[in-house]
């Protein structure tokens, strides 16, 4: 949520959580911009954390000074890419991002707040994440991870948050694949791997023949509301309603046209999204419950 004079109000922030519960919607991901820079974040997240698993998303910058704000949460994710702090920092383009990263997770911790590590997989840490997870993971932490991937049409879309570079473009399809494999074989006996084993083979799968094992499920099993209550079916696509005239247009011939045509895209690689499509429907959230049961009995101290 970035600042905006247009951005809604506390009280229409929960209005629109509340059209969200009513549609059936489960879970929660606030992410940015950086959504702990609104004042009142503290009292939304309170209010989504009573109906929704909730998620935050934070560089570590922020998340220090918003310790007694976070304690509602069921994840606090923390943007880390490797554990070379002048590589983490060039990626990030900020001096000082891996320290603060690290004492937000330590931190959060010691408060007893649920927090874990996301690091971004790319050509420029590929190669380590296997012991990236294995650093974090020994330690009690969880890893949940994003791929690499940049907008394709960043001008029509809600939000803009990837633009395209080169030295970061995943080029070793066999080794993101091995990648995979390895978290697979490790998710046996590491409960700390929040990755589905579904996923995995999907990602897999599209690094070794270019091919999608899935159709996106955008306006379906997942869509986007931005900081001014615009919803659309991902960040890439344009805004198609405000989320409170969701409910009125939601089982409409429009809403249905819409799935379908986002259902044939082949464009983007975000990981969220994959992870979302390949886990529709009620067999797709038996499979996570399945897939994350260790994780889960982690998560609820027994």
């Amino acid at each position: 949520m970035d600042s905006d004079s247009a951005e809604l109000s506390t009280e229409d922030v929960k209005r629109g959580l509340d059209i969200l519960r009513d549609l059936g919607v489960l879970e929660i991901v606030f992410s940015g911009g950086n959504p702990l820079l609104r004042d009142d974040i503290g009292e939304i997240l309170d209010y989504a954390s009573k109906y929704f698993v909730t998620t935050v998303y934070d560089n570590g910058s922020i998340a220090l000074n918003k310790i007694d704000e976070l304690r509602s949460v069921d994840f606090v994710a923390i943007s880390l890419d490797t554990l070379d702090e002048k590589k983490n920092d060039y990626l990030k383009g900020v001096s000082g991002a891996w320290r603060r990263a690290m004492e937000a997770i330590e931190v959060l911790r010691k408060e007893g707040i649920s927090v874990g590590v996301s690091p971004t997989i790319s050509q420029m840490n590929i190669y380590e994440i296997i012991d990236f997870t294995k650093y974090f993971t020994e330690r009690g932490i969880p890893v949940w991870y994003c791929l690499y991937a940049y907008d394709y049409q960043p001008s029509r879309g809600a939000f803009s948050i990837g633009k395209r570079n080169d030295e970061y473009e995943i080029t070793d399809g066999k080794m993101l694949a091995e990648v995979c494999d390895a978290l697979m074989e490790m998710k046996k006996e590491n409960r700390y791997i929040y990755i589905t084993t579904r996923t995995l083979k999907a990602v897999k799968h599209l690094a070794l023949t270019g091919e999608r094992i899935w159709r996106c499920r955008a306006l379906r099993s997942f869509l986007v509301v931005d900081h001014m209550g615009r919803v659309s079916g991902c960040h890439c696509k344009e805004p198609i309603v405000s989320i409170f005239d969701l409910p009125r247009i939601w089982m409409s011939p429009m809403i249905k046209r819409l799935q379908n045509e986002y259902s044939h895209c082949r464009n983007c690689t975000y990981l969220c999204y994959i992870f979302y499509s390949v886990h529709a429907g009620l067999t797709g959230l038996l499979s996570i419950l399945f897939d994350r049961w260790g994780s889960i009995r982690a998560y609820m101290g027994k």
